[in-house]
């Protein structure tokens, strides 16, 4: 199980800096999580441009340019940001009780570590 959720905030935590042009210290949503590879996607955290060449379509139009994209970046790159304190923290799993309609289940739940709120 990956500890990093599509919708979660997560800062990048390793990098350059930004007076270098780096995404170090960026916080942004998780908008896909390539699990196979070991990536997630983050709104805003590494653009990288696309050179597409120019074509015409059945229609006639214009296709190609340049266009920007957010571009994967490796999960130990990232930290699921503590909602409470808005900083970078490590994340947790406990297993609780819950009952729904009179039925008791067993649920584990995302918990931040240092603050101990639930994700």
């Amino acid at each position: 199980m990956a500890n990093i959720k599509k919708g979660d905030l997560v800062q990048v935590i390793s990098g350059a800096k930004p007076e270098r042009g780096g995404d170090r210290g960026k916080q942004g949503k998780v908008l896909e999580v390539l699990s196979e590879q070991n990536r997630v996607i983050v709104e805003g955290v590494n653009y990288v441009t696309k050179h597409n060449r120019v074509g015409q379509t059945q229609r006639g139009t214009k296709t190609g340019g340049i266009e920007t994209f957010e571009a994967p970046i490796h999960i130990s790159n990232v930290a699921v940001v503590d909602p409470s304190t808005k900083k970078p923290t490590r994340v947790g799993r406990r297993v609780e009780e819950q009952t729904k309609d009179g039925v008791k289940r067993t649920v584990r739940v995302r918990y931040a570590k240092k603050s101990g709120k639930d994700l």
